[in-house]
Order: C-alpha cells, then sequence, then structure tokens
C-alpha cells in the first residue's frame, strides 16, 4: 500500500475551500512534494493542470497543438501555461459537478525571473474576473521563495511546509528500524538503497547534498566564494551536535577575514534545510545572537553520506553513535517545530543541555543520553535552578525512550 505524507490530507482540504489564497509547498529537496500535487491532479487529470520548470513539457500536454510554449522559461513561458490553465478550467466547468474543483501547479516556480511579480498580475487578474482555479505553487528553495513572497505576493498566499521524513514515517513507508532512521536519515528517494551503503552514499552525495548546493544555492544566489560555502557545509556535517566558533570554523577551512561570510552562508544553508547553527540560549536575545553555534544538520542522512563510517562500524563506535543520535534529535525538532517555536543549545560552565525549546513564556530543556544505561543529567537540574518554569526532558535510558519521542513534533514537548 502506497505511502501519503500528512501534507497531502491537509492540502486536499484546504483545495476543497472556495479559491482565497494561492497554495505554496515549500521545503526541501526530495520529502515528496511533487508527489504530493501529483497525487492531487492525476486522480482527477480533467481537473488539474501541473507543469515544472524542470520538464520540457507538461504532463498531459498535446505536443501537436497549433500553438507551442516558448522554449525559454521566462515570463512569456509562465503566462502561456497560466492561460492553457484558464482555458481548461473554461472547459472544465462547463461539465463540473457541485464540489468539484480544477488545480493548476507550478513545480520549481522560483527558478523563474521575477516569478512573484509574474504570478501577482497573473492571480489578481484571476480574481478580478472570477476565475475558479486553485493555484499551487511548489519550490525546493525556501529562502528564495520567500523573498519573492514577503515582496510580491504578501496576503495572497498560505504556506503548507513539507519537511524532512521523520522516524515514524519513514518506519510506516520503508520499516525503517529506529538504529537504521539514526543512520540513514529521512529521504525516501534513497531508502531502498540501504543495503547497498556504497550505492546509498552515492545518491546522497550526487543526487541529493549536489544539486541542494549548485542548484538551489550557487545557481541561485551571488555567492563570492562558493567553495568555502561548500567546505562550510562539510565541515557542518562532520562536526553535527557540537559547538564550533565561526572563527575556528575559518582556521579550519580556509583563510578569510570576515566571519560575517560565513555566517550569512551558514544563513542559507539554514533556509534550504541542510545544515543549522543553533544559538545560545540565554535571557537576552543580544546573548544568543552573539554566542558560538552549535551546528546541526536537518537530515542525518547528509552527515552519514560525508562520513567514513559504515552502518556496522557507527554503531560499534560509541562516541560517534551518540552523535548521532544527539543529530537526530537535533533534525527532529528542527523539521517539526512550527515557526514560533525557537530551538537553542545551553551551556554554563562545565554543564550543559543538549536542546532548548522556547515558545512564549513556554520553556523545555531537552538532554540525549544514548548510553544503554540511565544517566544522571546534571546539566538538566542546573538549567532548572535557572529556569524554574522550564520543563526537563531526559531522553534515551531512564527517561523518554527515543523511538517516543523522534514519533511527535516538537511542539508535543512544550505542553
Amino acid at each position: 500500500m502506497k505511502y501519503t505524507r500528512p501534507q497531502e490530507a491537509l492540502l486536499k482540504n484546504r483545495l476543497g475551500d472556495p479559491v482565497h489564497f494561492i497554495n505554496l509547498l515549500a521545503g526541501p529537496r526530495q520529502v515528496g512534494k511533487t508527489t504530493i500535487i501529483r497525487d492531487i491532479v492525476s486522480a482527477k487529470p480533467t481537473q488539474g493542470y501541473y507543469i515544472s520548470v524542470d520538464d520540457e513539457l507538461p504532463v498531459g500536454f498535446d505536443p501537436s497543438a497549433t500553438i507551442s510554449p516558448p522554449q525559454k522559461k521566462d515570463r512569456g513561458w509562465l503566462a502561456f501555461h497560466w492561460q492553457e490553465a484558464r482555458n481548461r478550467t473554461a472547459a472544465w466547468l462547463k461539465t463540473a459537478h457541485s464540489g468539484d474543483i480544477f488545480v493548476f501547479a507550478i513545480d520549481e516556480i522560483q527558478k523563474i525571473e521575477d516569478w512573484s511579480d509574474i504570478v501577482k498580475g497573473l492571480w489578481d487578474a484571476d480574481r478580478a474576473s472570477g476565475v475558479p482555479m486553485h493555484v499551487v505553487l511548489l519550490g525546493s528553495a525556501p529562502l528564495l521563495m520567500q523573498k519573492g513572497l514577503s515582496e510580491s505576493l504578501a496576503g495572497r498566499y498560505e504556506t503548507l511546509p513539507v519537511s524532512h521524513w521523520g522516524f515514524a514515517e519513514m518506519q510506516q513507508a520503508f520499516d525503517f528500524s529506529l538504529e537504521q532512521y539514526i543512520y540513514f536519515g529521512g529521504y525516501p528517494g534513497s531508502a531502498w538503497l540501504i543495503k547497498d551503503e556504497t550505492r546509498w552514499r552515492r545518491y546522497v552525495r550526487d543526487s541529493l547534498i549536489q544539486p541542494n548546493i549548485e542548484k538551489d544555492i550557487l545557481q541561485m544566489v551571488r555567492i563570492k566564494n562558493p567553495m568555502l560555502l561548500k567546505q562550510l557545509f562539510e565541515l557542518g556535517c562532520h562536526y553535527s551536535g557540537q559547538e564550533l566558533s565561526l572563527t575556528k570554523i575559518i582556521a579550519s577551512i580556509i583563510e578569510a577575514k570576515h566571519t560575517e561570510t560565513l555566517a550569512d552562508y551558514l544563513h542559507l544553508l539554514t533556509e534550504t534545510k541542510l545544515l543549522a547553527g543553533l544559538h545560545k540560549y540565554a535571557g537576552q536575545e543580544v546573548r544568543k545572537r552573539n554566542s558560538v553555534p552549535k551546528l546541526h544538520v536537518f537530515n542525518t542522512a547528509l552527515m552519514s553520506a560525508l562520513q567514513d563510517y559504515s552502518f556496522a562500524e557507527a554503531q560499534a563506535d560509541r562516541s560517534y553513535w551518540g552523535r548521532l543520535v544527539e543529530s537526530s534529535i537535533g533534525a527532529h525538532l528542527l523539521n517539526t517545530a512550527d515557526e514560533d517555536t525557537k530551538l537553542y543549545y545551553w551551556r554554563e560552565g562545565n554543564q550543559e543541555v543538549d536542546f532548548v525549546l522556547a515558545k512564549g513564556k513556554k520553556l523545555a530543556a531537552i538532554e540525549v543520553k544514548s548510553a544503554p544505561k540511565p544517566v544522571v543529567s546534571a546539566g538538566l537540574n542546573v538549567f532548572a535552578e535557572k529556569y524554574p518554569h522550564a520543563t526537563k526532558i531526559l531522553v534515551g535510558a531512564g527517561g523518554v525512550p527515543l523511538a517516543e519521542f523522534l514519533s511527535q513534533p516538537a511542539d508535543d514537548w512544550l505542553d
């Protein structure tokens, strides 16, 4: 039985409402955005039109048509297909029944120059003339999309985030064990390759990491030093779960004069859901921003694919496995926290807490233990003394089982 992500049901519910907003599916590469919209459109082909900036021709387009779409993927190309979608909507209306919908979906929209201005004009024209056509935009570079959305489409869209796959999903869809999820991460496209680790590692590097860096960042953002960006990403994957100052990063990978450049690159990697730099939790916002970042991958597949450890070797090395476990928790929290929930770490002297969740006045301190026997966490107690209203959560032996923690979204642990 085919597995469908929860976001598909949510999008279907939104499309069941009258046309009010553009629906935006935004998230990293290879997490199922295209599958979600293709499932919806292919279920009733006469009620949908799907195009992709990466494809030569849209699905269902007649190549023998008198008028062909422009070859260049620009304003004219998008306007052509938008009009085609309008024409199909008009034809569909003649036979439509109550409750039926028509969906026009555009994949990889961010690759069209000035896409948001073009969409704004076409969308506003449809609203003025009452065209009952739902529009769904898909993009794999959230930062680049957000710029256009905030500048041109404010008030015209609703976002539906599509994050990396979690443990419960990989278990249900691919029968992953907890250990397999910790090591191989949550990329559905690579799941069938895990029995051949060489092929799996090559796939993650060539089909996931390289396109994220080369297409989603380097081709669409002006980067002064592409090699520095790549080295920062690779170093972050090697040091996931560890504090590393930007000054030390510079010393480790390249001679450079300005930490601001690395900070900008880390921001890009965070917005493309590859690598985050968590700040130290403190009462004052300035102290948080100025703290040494703790690097964390959004998907442990990124970490494992760039390391020399095999699955068996990683499990045998308790120190390294502990870093993988902590990174899987960090990735889970990063991917499931809502936009109002912030994720930090905490350290004071020799005492530390792996993660701190903060949302309004709610606060939760989370310590991860991968050892098979219960271990007392002094850091949690010190943190609780400093912030008495915080919830203390120990993940691992003697606390919340790892599988249970990975099966509930971040915000559940704030209640």
